[in-house]
């Protein structure tokens, strides 16, 4: 799912179901680039489950990454119910992340 300064709210903020992973990203970073294919794998691998898993372009959607404290990419932050939960820097393993998530929807 792309997320953006307009769709953040309403697709991050306001869903209660579940936890929601947020990988801010930009397109010229090269660990975002080998990133990406590792959140787009376990977006497949949950995708019956109760998340929510999206990126956000920090060079296009600024405003949320400031407003969570983005300072280098890629950065994934873990909310639920709205809140922040738990922030990752750096290129992240599929296998942690897939523990963090499903340890949070118990």
């Amino acid at each position: 799912m792309e997320l953006n300064d307009n769709n953040f709210e309403a697709e991050v903020l306001k869903y209660e179901e579940g936890p929601v992973l947020v990988d801010f990203h930009a397109p010229w970073c090269g660990p975002c680039q080998m990133q990406g294919p590792i959140i787009d794998e376990l977006a497949g691998e949950l995708k019956d489950k109760p998340v929510k898993i999206g990126k956000l372009n920090v060079d296009e959607s600024n405003q949320t990454a400031q407003k969570y404290g983005v300072m280098s990419i890629p950065t994934l932050i873990i909310f639920v119910k709205g809140e922040p939960k738990e922030t990752l820097s750096g290129l992240q393993n599929k296998d942690v992340l897939k523990e963090k998530l499903e340890a949070l929807m118990k």
